[in-house]
């Protein structure tokens, strides 16, 4: 397959649909109904929006593995730049926390694994209530959609020095890497700022803001499905789940729920996941193929976080 023209026609997709869908969105507000209809109406759209905005999450992810134009860097961010805009994510942090996953994930409990949190001494009841309840508002209340944005913050005016002291996903950061980091996030804020003074309140809530909150939920509903409650170890690309495609979401995630095979392969593009899908070894496969179903997956994360108690003295 030809890696340009299809991801040309990627591209093209992902910014046609993303105004098609704002112009209805936008449409919606002028129905000569009561408020409470039109948003009925809009409700739908609204979650079309926050799925879209995971997809350009997900064309983003192609760009940060050099995948949506493998033989060009400059137009590959070029290019991941742009679609990332809407979200104000710079393709270089991107990059730098998305390599950090997949050469650490889930290695041992302190590294790389969202659903485990380490208890030192006693584990008292409140102490457990309290990491259930910041697992719940991280997966179905948005706050991994937070934590993603802290971190973000953090690479962008965290002075360099210090910020290899915080997490070693900041090693070989550089001022270049930074300075080139906030020059993208400002070109998104201006994104903003741009549609909310040109086209005004309603049109940047329509476009922008509504479906940024919306995508706050789907993200952090989503973005770990793949790797809850699976298995701990040196093996990092096997630490990991697949789920079977389901139609419309696999064609908006462009064959994301194919995770095993991406973690396995990273440098298969994502439109050869499916031809390409490769099984986990079979010590891993028992563990953590535990689901085959999408919304299963999305579900079984109601079962809480793991805690891991350690001595306090350790």
């Amino acid at each position: 397959m030809d890696n340009r023209n299809i991801n040309r026609r990627l591209v093209a997709e992902t910014i046609s649909v993303f105004i098609f869908i704002s112009c209805i969105a936008c449409s919606i507000q002028y129905i000569p109904v009561a408020s409470t209809i039109r948003w009925a109406i809009y409700a739908p759209v609204l979650l079309f929006q926050g799925f879209w905005f995971y997809r350009f999450y997900i064309v983003g992810h192609e760009s940060s593995h050099g995948k949506l134009f493998k033989e060009n860097k400059t137009a590959n961010d070029l290019w991941g730049s742009v679609i990332l805009l809407p979200l104000m994510v710079p393709i270089t942090i991107y990059r730098k926390i998305h390599m950090f996953h997949h050469g650490f994930n889930r290695k041992d409990h302190h590294t790389s694994a969202l659903d485990t949190y380490v208890i030192k001494g006693e584990a008292t009841l409140i102490r457990k209530a309290y990491y259930y309840i910041v697992w719940y508002i991280s997966v179905f209340m948005g706050g991994f959609f937070i934590h993603s944005l802290i971190s973000i913050l953090l690479f962008l005016f965290v002075p360099v020095s210090l910020s290899k002291k915080i997490s070693p996903a900041f090693n070989n950061w550089t001022f270049k890497d930074q300075l080139k980091s906030v020059a993208l996030f400002a070109l998104g804020v201006a994104l903003h700022l741009s549609v909310y003074f040109a086209g005004g309140r309603d049109v940047y809530l329509f476009t922008l803001g509504y479906p940024m909150l919306a995508f706050a939920w789907v993200l952090s509903m989503l973005v770990y499905i793949f790797h809850y409650d699976t298995t701990t170890g040196n093996a990092v690309r096997f630490n990991v789940r697949s789920v079977k495609r389901v139609p419309v979401f696999s064609w908006i995630l462009m064959n994301f729920n194919e995770h095993a095979t991406h973690h396995q392969y990273p440098n298969i593009p994502w439109y050869e996941l499916p031809s390409k899908s490769t099984p986990l070894p079979q010590e891993y496969s028992g563990r953590n193929q535990n689901t085959w179903n999408f919304f299963r997956a999305i579900v079984n994360q109601l079962k809480g976080p793991v805690i891991v108690y350690e001595d306090k003295t350790a």
